[in-house]
């Protein structure tokens, strides 16, 4: 879905359509971090298992002819933004899951309808559900 060209993700953002939201990115230091919902430190391992599972998105097939509304496109379940250091941004519309259920109807800039593999976008999506805070450390119990 992307080329090598775009180089890796530096920021992943994820909404859908009822209006959540969730966005790492990564800092200054190139740690990845948690913009949206909340601000705050994000789960390293996580954050760069869901920028792998972008750059190995694939087309499973190309839909000619095919009427946005017919596959969820008409008004998206999901919009992708991502930002790559190779300095492009792409924005991709997410529909819904094929007949087969083996992949979701996608819409990229180019206005083309293709077929992306379930388990690349649900990886994603687990983003939106499950942000990738960092987990925190438990504070000691007082000591009397």
């Amino acid at each position: 879905l992307f080329t090598s060209a775009d180089g890796t993700p530096n920021s992943m953002r994820i909404e859908s359509k009822a209006g959540e939201v969730v966005e790492v990115a990564r800092n200054a230091e190139n740690a990845w971090a948690v913009v949206l919902p909340d601000e705050a430190a994000a789960d390293q391992g996580s954050s760069e298992a869901a920028a792998t599972q972008v750059t190995t998105m694939r087309i499973l097939e190309r839909v000619p002819a095919l009427a946005p509304e017919a596959v969820g496109l008409d008004d998206p379940e999901y919009i992708f933004s991502f930002k790559f250091s190779g300095g492009s941004e792409r924005v991709v519309e997410v529909g819904v899951l094929t007949p087969t259920q083996s992949g979701y109807y996608v819409r990229g800039e180019d206005g083309g309808i293709v077929i992306v593999s379930r388990s690349a976008v649900d990886a994603l999506l687990e983003l939106l559900t499950s942000p990738p805070y960092a987990p925190t450390e438990t504070p000691p119990p007082p000591t009397p």
